[in-house]
């Protein structure tokens, strides 16, 4: 299966951990020329051992003026893959202001501005591009101590469907991905108790979290970056598919 992302410039948000470095690999491997964007210039500078030839930005995205300044001239961009994001769990009755203020300036607000970046680019050059925000099913289900992270990803699923309706005119087309628990740093940090982690598990079929090479590769999902028409969709994963059966081309035939 050909995704045709030989020569595609492909920016990723949250590469130096987790999910967001297994997607920069993957897409590196797939011959695409691979943005990377971290907080973190030593996961970047090993990032770019692993993968020659990456480009990096090392900028907090919490920080809405320091992103503007460092991806200002960042230049076209074909594939944009939203992926950084923050956790903080607290009991609702103990939720901090600190820790609102830095999800959603993560999880939600950073994903609108560097989309703008993205699209803008995209409109003004007439290209079709993809956006993909990765989410979660925190975003459909409640979860203790997750009042916040589940809000941002809720947040992010309804911001994904109307981003969709507003840039499918340009041919940009903008989709989610929900995984389920991914063990990750994050993942492992929030989910490693297993009395706490059994009520999940019980509910997913294989019975195991993702592994931490949860990463978008040539089996993706359909709905997300096919040829096809589809756009607005915030299709679940669960391990068992880790990004799975994504039978399509990322920008088909012109």
């Amino acid at each position: 299966m050909d995704l045709r992302l030989a020569g595609r410039r492909a920016l990723v948000t949250g590469a130096g951990k987790g999910i967001g470095r297994s997607t920069v690999k993957a897409l590196h491997a797939a011959g695409a020329r691979v943005v990377a964007v971290s907080r973190t210039q030593a996961d970047l500078d090993s990032l770019v051992r692993e993968c020659p030839g990456t480009e990096t930005v090392c900028v907090d995205l919490a920080d809405w003026e320091a992103t503007e300044q460092a991806l200002r001239g960042v230049g076209p961009v074909d594939l944009l893959v939203n992926n950084a994001a923050v956790a903080f769990l607290q009991p609702f009755l103990e939720v901090t202001k600190e820790a609102y203020d830095m999800s959603f300036n993560v999880n939600l607000r950073a994903v609108i501005q560097v989309s703008q970046i993205v699209a803008r680019g995209l409109i003004a050059r007439g290209a079709p591009g993809v956006i993909v925000n990765v989410s979660s099913q925190a975003s459909q289900r409640g979860l203790t101590n997750h009042s916040v992270y589940c809000s941002t990803k809720g947040a992010l699923d309804i911001l994904t469907k109307v981003m969709a309706v507003e840039l499918g005119p340009h041919k940009i087309r903008v989709n989610a991905v929900n995984p389920t628990v991914v063990m990750t740093p994050m993942g492992q940090a929030a989910w490693s108790d297993p009395q706490k982690a059994k009520a999940m598990l019980d509910r997913i079929p294989l019975g195991r979290f993702a592994g931490g090479g949860f990463q978008l590769r040539r089996e993706y999902s359909l709905s997300v970056v096919s040829p096809s028409p589809c756009t607005g969709h915030s299709p679940a994963q669960d391990p068992a598919v880790e990004f799975a059966n994504f039978h399509g081309d990322i920008f088909p035939p012109v």
